[in-house]
């Protein structure tokens, strides 16, 4: 099964809502939301996540932002950041491209974007 289809808006606004929800559970409802969820979900969700990432990774600079104004980070830099090697960070975005069946990683020429 698709990860679009194994939620709904009501299951994922149940699960972030939940005071003891497991916590893979409730990123895998965040994410639902961020990829899939309405605009305005969308739009509070993504710029949470703008002031989480300045917050605890300011080292992060997005190296560019699409006309929607989402950002794109260099791998090598996210990697770093995170305490993976780059091919492990690659190899996690490739994973999430598969199951949501849209491209997170963008490569032209010598830059590296995710």
């Amino acid at each position: 099964m698709k990860f679009k289809d194994q939620w709904n808006l009501e299951t994922a606004l149940k699960i972030l809502q939940h005071q003891t929800v497991d916590s893979q559970v409730w990123a895998e409802a965040v994410e639902w939301l961020m990829l899939f969820g309405p605009p305005e979900i969308k739009e509070i969700l993504f710029r949470a996540s703008g002031i989480a990432t300045e917050t605890y990774f300011p080292e992060l600079q997005p190296i560019y932002r699409d006309p929607e104004g989402k950002p794109y980070y260099d791998v090598a830099v996210l990697a770093r950041a995170l305490g993976l090697s780059e091919e492990e960070a690659q190899e996690i975005i490739r994973r999430k491209e598969s199951e949501h069946q849209m491209q997170h990683l963008i490569t032209g020429g010598s830059d590296t974007v995710h």
